[in-house]
Formats: structure tokens, sequence, C-alpha cells
């Protein structure tokens, strides 16, 4: 394989190229486009010594005023290959790292190939969905996946893994838990609905399996509608929380859910207004914790996300009993609950909860990254003298704290 020619791109914002539209200057950007370029940048900013990171569609990312000094090198490598699949009516997609995701969707929709629309509008890449096993209105990645092709860190050549070596689990993976390196390219195994259009004149999808879906397509849990028909309901769905990219919708200008929904003891939910919806865990769905100590050879962008999450799941089972059951809880109950309702803004700042959803924090326009997380302190301060929970931000942040 042959190193790359290094296109620099200077005077580029993160602001320019995340969903939030914040974040300072970049030190040094380059842009992949093909699957050895990835591979060549990569190393090449692993030999450097200098900190590096990499960034796909930029939806859950949130750099600081100050920006990143080091090299950030952008995936932008597109290309949908279909394959016969292994077994009868399936076929196999292998999709580059930086083709969008809702795209994909789309194409898959298109052509009648079912497992994948219940995804529709979630923003991002497709090398990204694997890394939290993304799910929503009944489906989860983890159900079409086969495997990615992954460069680790320090290797010269990328290595197919496979979807039980991710051991993915709810909005969770191998990946987000600390393994190095960059998704280069996913596969999926999906139904092709070729033999439904044949007898019923249409593409059916799998089985509804979330109710709210169901009650927005007018049909039961279980039954079977076209895929294109879960698409449309699917989009109107986000649409209506101001989860769907707009460039004419400002609550869209945010980077989604911006806080967890919080797991905590029994102890603890018990405590809780008996309306405060709750959720029990398997003994087994918690993940792991890593010892910070190995988090210090990772670079930037590992390090945040695995510190992040560790740091969230060992102060939410601090207080629980060994055999104790783990509570999941909703963060805009707890958000709504504590005072704050949806189009709330500190004053004079142009950050905003979404005046749809109260887990989106919003750039109202020309908002800063400073006064986006003084509006999640503000926020996280309220749930917790409230309700003594701490929320944690979904988001990567970069050269910020909460």
């Amino acid at each position: 394989m042959t190193d790359a020619a290094t296109t620099e791109e200077p005077g580029i914002r993160f602001a320019d190229l995340t969903t939030l539209r914040v974040g300072g200057p970049i030190g040094r950007l380059v842009t992949a486009t093909t699957p050895d370029e990835l591979v060549a940048h990569v190393r090449e900013a692993e030999a450097s010594g200098g900190p590096w990171m990499v960034l796909g569609g930029g939806s859950n990312l949130l750099v600081g005023d100050d920006g990143f000094p080091g090299t950030v090198v952008r995936i932008a490598t597109r290309g949908i290959e279909v394959h016969p699949g292994d077994d009868e009516g399936t076929v196999r997609l292998r999709v580059q790292a930086g083709e969008n995701w809702d795209e994909l969707v789309a194409f898959t929709v298109t052509r009648g190939y079912s497992g994948l629309e219940a995804l529709s509008g979630i923003p991002g890449s497709v090398g990204a969905s694997p890394v939290q096993n993304i799910g929503a209105y009944g489906q989860e990645v983890s159900d079409a996946l086969i495997g990615i092709e992954f460069l680790d860190e320090g290797a010269d050549e990328p290595r197919f893994m496979s979807a039980d070596e991710l051991e993915l689990g709810y909005r969770t993976s191998v990946l987000k838990q600390g393994l190095r390196g960059v998704v280069v390219s996913v596969e999926f195994a999906l139904h092709d609905t070729t033999a439904e259009r044949e007898v019923l004149g249409e593409p059916v999808g799998r089985p509804v399996a979330y109710a709210q879906l169901a009650q927005a397509l007018g049909v039961q849990l279980g039954d079977r509608v076209p895929v294109a028909r879960v698409r449309e309901a699917v989009l109107a769905l986000r649409s209506a929380k101001g989860m769907v990219l707009d460039p004419d919708d400002r609550d869209s200008v945010s980077a989604g859910s911006f806080f967890t929904n919080p797991i905590v003891s029994e102890h603890v939910a018990r405590t809780l207004p008996g309306d405060a919806p709750r959720w029990y865990l398997e003994p087994d769905e918690p993940d792991e914790v890593t010892p910070l100590a190995e988090l210090e050879a990772r670079s930037p962008l590992d390090a945040f996300l695995a510190h992040q999450a560790e740091v969230e799941q060992a102060e939410q089972r601090a207080d629980a009993a060994p055999d104790e059951p783990l509570v999941k809880l909703s963060a805009a109950w707890l958000i709504e609950h504590s005072g704050i309702r949806r189009g709330f803004a500190l004053p004079g700042s142009r950050a905003g909860i979404s005046t749809k959803h109260t887990l989106a924090l919003t750039n109202r326009g020309g908002a800063s990254a400073e006064e986006i997380v003084q509006l999640a302190r503000f926020v996280q301060g309220r749930v917790q003298a409230e309700f003594g929970i701490t929320l944690h931000p979904e988001p990567v942040l970069i050269g910020l704290e909460l």
C-alpha cells in the first residue's frame, strides 16, 4: 500500500464540520476519500507523535472554542457494494465508513432491502454506527451487522472483525469501550423483499417492533408494512422532535440527545415520584469499567470517548449493592421536572433547549461552545439539586469540561 498524497485544508473550524456548528480552529485537517488514503493518513498521524483524531459526520462532537491543535483526519470515503447474501432472500452490503448513514438507509429502502429502515434520519456516518450500536424504533445495527473492516492503532493493514467480536450491546461495543483504531468499512446482511414484491406488489419489511412506530403507521405490533412507509413514518416522528437535520429548523442544530439516560440503583430510583419513567436492566447489561490508567496511550478522541463512558458508569453504580437491580431513568423527564422547559435559554445566551425535545441543546444562531456548555451545566445543576442525580453528556467533549 502506498502512502496517499496529503491534501491539507487550512482555515477550517469545527463549527464548519459539526452539527452543533460550534468549535474553534483545527490545527491540521486532512481528508481521506479512499480506504488507502484513510490508512495512510492515520499511519502518518500516529507516526508524527502529536495529538490526532478522526472525524466522521460530526454529529456527536462538541469541541471548545480554542479548537484542537493536532491533526484531524476527516473520513470522507464513499462506496456501497451489493453482493448476494449467504442465505436465501438476503443481500450483503459492504459500505465505506465515510458514507452518510441516512443516505445509506435511503439507498436500502429504494432497493427494497429491509433491516435498517427504522434507523432513518439518524445523523452521522456509517463508520460510527457500530461504535455504540445505534438503534431506534425497534431496530439496532446489531440486528443487521455482519462485521467491520478495522485498522488497529499501529497496524499497517485493516483486519476483519465479526459482529460477535465487537460484543455489541445496548448502545455499546468494544469500540466504545476502548479498542483503539479506525473503522474502515462496515458490512450488513439485509432481507431482500423481491419475493414479497412479486406476490404483494410492494416491498414489505420486517415486522414492526416498536409501539410508537406501529401507532404512527396505524398497524399492530408485529405487522409487516412496506419499507418506504416505515421510513416516512420514522422521519416524521424524528422531525417532530427536531432530530432530523434541517437547515430551516433551528432545533436540529444540535448533537441530538445531549444527555444519556442515567442508570442508578433501585434504591435511588425509589426516591423519585411514582410517575417517573424507569426501566429495570438485565443483570448483565451494564458494561465493565476500564481503569483510567489504561487510557494514557490512547489517541485524544479514544481517550475522551472511553473516559467519559467509564466515569459515567462508575458514578451511576457507586451506590448500588452487589445484588441490587439497576434502573434506567428518563433524562428528559428529569430535566422537565426540574423546572426546565422546552425553548429555555439562559439570559443573553445564544444556546437553548430545543422547543421540541428537552434532551437536545441547540445552537440558536452564532452560539459559542462555551455557551452550549454553560447551558449543559445549568441543566445538570437543576437536576442534581432537584433529584440528586447527575446527568452525563452523550457527545464527545474535546477541550471542554462539564
